[in-house]
């Protein structure tokens, strides 16, 4: 019987948007993957960069979905930030909260004291994602940091996904602080480790398997905390931004979606395909179809490429089709404005 990811690690980091589902409707497959992982005695944890919520409002909404998921499984940049706090300050300091009172609770929970307004007792600032932020809290957090407070920001994602389209995300708050403070802050959020390490320690897991939908935050956040990687094409990142990616930020495996973690693991990985050559020159890389017939696998094609072109820095790469077949998978994947005949 042939392998699958679900055998091989013992433990499933799940990031949310875009790879458990999306918008207001779970990812097909969501629900009997992570199901699946119980019954095979894998741990699940819901790892989001996220730092507006708790983990039971999390855990409901996921539960609303139809993904079964308890408030224990969900490991938030908010969590990870109050971690940081805890080990770099003294039980009871000040800690001025920009964010929602989610976060606030948070800091609590690690035994520090939330405030909302600055005096020189205040040790810290925690800045997360609040959709009634005002001017005043980021002046408050300003004079805080100018002052010598400890800064954490729970993530830095610049913008946030919504239905109407991208909105300003933690991030593009963070570099209004930055610009008034001239000072970086430590990040707790994914890709930085704090909330990676948060959440293998919950899991008590020894080889963990990141599944996510963004190179610049799932798959560095695994790349830094050194361990494994699927990238699911059901969010943001499309084949030609992974083909165009730098070999540091390339995942082990790259698939469809989260159900193909309960398929075999053979077949998965970028590496050279049985279905696909490809020979790669300075500028362009060369693919012909060398299968029997039907079905063609547009994503073989894809790991195929990925791993003939292996940059160091990144960017685009010209790709040639020898025949009908491999122009059409070309398409297929979105990459064909870079296919030459």
């Amino acid at each position: 019987m042939k392998r699958r990811l679900l055998d091989i690690y013992d433990a499933l980091l799940l990031d949310l948007d875009g790879t458990v589902y999306r918008g207001g409707q779970a990812v097909p497959g969501a629900a009997e993957t992570v199901q699946a992982a119980r019954e095979n005695g894998t741990a699940v944890r819901f790892v989001t960069n996220n730092a507006s919520r708790s983990p039971e409002d999390v855990a409901e909404h996921l539960t609303s979905l139809g993904v079964a998921a308890e408030p224990s499984e969900v490991s938030t940049s908010a969590q990870a930030a109050g971690t940081v706090l805890a080990e770099r300050l003294q039980p009871g300091d000040e800690v001025l909260v920009v964010g929602t009172d989610a976060l606030a609770d948070i800091v609590s929970a690690a035994g520090l004291r939330p405030v909302r307004s600055f005096t020189d007792t205040v040790k810290a600032v925690v800045q997360g994602l609040s959709r009634e932020l005002a001017y005043r809290d980021l002046a408050e957090a300003t004079l805080a940091i100018r002052a010598g407070a400890l800064w954490v920001a729970c993530n830095m994602d610049a913008t946030l996904p919504t239905e109407r389209g991208e909105l300003p995300g933690n991030g593009s708050l963070v570099a209004a602080v930055r610009a008034a403070t001239g000072q970086e802050p430590v990040v707790a959020g994914k890709p930085a480790r704090p909330l990676m390490d948060e959440a293998i320690t919950s899991a008590n897991a020894g080889s963990p398997l990141v599944v996510g939908d963004r190179l610049d935050t799932d798959i560095a956040g695994a790349v830094t905390a050194e361990v494994d990687a699927l990238l699911v094409l059901s969010g943001v990142t499309t084949p030609a931004d992974l083909l165009a990616a730098p070999a540091w930020l390339r995942p082990r495996y790259v698939a469809t979606s989260i159900g193909d973690v309960c398929g075999p693991a053979a077949g998965l990985e970028i590496a050279a395909q049985r279905t696909w050559e490809v020979d790669r020159t300075d500028h362009q890389l060369t693919a012909r179809w060398t299968g029997n017939g039907p079905p063609v696998d547009e994503l073989a094609l894809l790991r195929a490429l990925c791993a003939a072109h292996r940059p160091i820095d990144g960017g685009e790469i010209k790709v040639r089709a020898e025949d009908d077949t491999t122009r059409a998978a070309l398409v297929a994947l979105g990459i064909a404005r870079t296919a030459v005949p």
